[in-house]
């Protein structure tokens, strides 16, 4: 039989019995142990944030090669959202799918994209799938980042009502869509939009197609200003006013419904740089807001301006990409006129950014 390793063995004690370890000695192989898992716990949460970070990004360049793909199939690219612009109440005015919605059929989400091509001449609040399923309470895996934890579905009276989402539309820096001139801003998409690849004179390689937000997000809606001013800081913010929209007390209900095409759901612009913090204190509490002058499709005069800044829970980091299909991070520290020139597609500031 084979002898015990030297670590093993514990010589006699003064009665006989073998010796085992003291209380000291458990103490201190307890701390060993307890230092190397410290050691290791932050390269297991780096490899887990990597994962998450290289998952988020591989979701927008499926979402950019859609958006490509789309534009190949009918030569334009993806509006905002599309308004009859007659009334802000009839229902067929109202249908306003967003651009996600309409590059499912791209992705592979076939089926559900194959039933919103169906139905977008109806709201898509009322639209459902063959088993009557709302499709706007349907989670969709490739609209989400690993990293947002508030992954939740809206629910209404028992029913999945609405699903959030991480990835927004680029609808540019600040002024989104006049609805007295029908004209729209500077992004890659607005309402009723129909751009070509040719209008983007800035480069399809330097102007933003989607980035990063983080899911509820707090935000005012419809102060309905009839010339609104970009704010210069965010501290302006809060004082520009309107409705609050907070669901919950420490969430919003901004991009909490990936159907939906008005900008607090399923847009951003860059008004600030990603990761801004525009604070603003309520009853209620403080919050990280956005700000939306007027809905789309709620008015036929008020203007659509907004503040919808990019945000995600990566540290430091937001992912976004390129209208050429290309995938990029920006810092919290990236500069606020380099970040409003990658947002405008004919800017004329494309030189700046070699």
């Amino acid at each position: 039989m084979s002898k015990k390793p030297a670590f093993l063995h514990f010589p006699p004690g003064p009665d006989g019995r073998a010796a085992a370890f003291t209380l000291v000695e458990l103490l201190v192989v307890t701390a060993i142990i307890a230092t190397l898992i410290g050691l290791l716990l932050p390269a297991v949460q780096s490899a887990r944030e990597a994962a998450r970070g290289s998952a988020c990004k591989n979701n927008l360049r499926q979402l950019a090669i859609a958006n490509t793909n789309y534009e190949a199939a009918y030569r334009n690219f993806p509006p905002s959202l599309v308004w009859a612009g007659g009334s802000t109440t009839d229902a067929s005015a109202n249908a306003v799918w967003s651009a996600q919605a309409r590059l499912l059929p791209f992705l592979e989400e076939l089926a559900i994209g194959a039933e919103i091509r169906r139905q977008l001449d109806i709201p898509y609040s009322q639209a459902t799938t063959a088993g009557g399923v709302l499709i706007a309470g349907l989670k969709i895996p490739v609209l989400l980042c690993a990293a947002e934890p508030n992954t939740q579905v809206r629910m209404k009276d028992g029913v999945a009502e609405y699903a959030p989402l991480n990835y927004a539309i680029n609808l540019g820096t600040w002024m989104v869509f006049d609805p007295a001139k029908r004209s729209g801003g500077d992004g890659s998409a607005y309402p009723n939009s129909r751009l070509k690849a040719g209008q983007f004179t800035d480069g399809l390689s330097k102007t933003i197609a989607l980035a990063e937000v983080k899911a509820y997000t707090p935000y005012f809606r419809n102060a309905g200003r009839s010339s609104p001013v970009m704010p210069a800081s965010p501290d302006q913010v809060c004082g520009l006013s309107g409705d609050f929209k907070n669901d919950l007390p420490t969430l919003g209900s901004g991009h909490t419904e990936w159907v939906d095409g008005r900008g607090h759901q399923t847009g951003f612009t860059a008004a600030f740089p990603p990761q801004t913090v525009v604070s603003c204190s309520r009853p209620s509490g403080r919050y990280d807001i956005d700000w939306t002058n007027q809905q789309e499709a709620k008015s036929l005069t008020a203007p659509t301006a907004a503040a919808v800044t990019a945000r995600s829970h990566h540290p430091e980091v937001v992912n976004y990409a390129r209208m050429d299909g290309s995938v990029h991070s920006a810092t919290s520290a990236t500069d606020a006129t380099v970040w409003r020139a990658l947002a405008t597609r004919s800017g004329g500031e494309a030189a700046a950014l070699d």
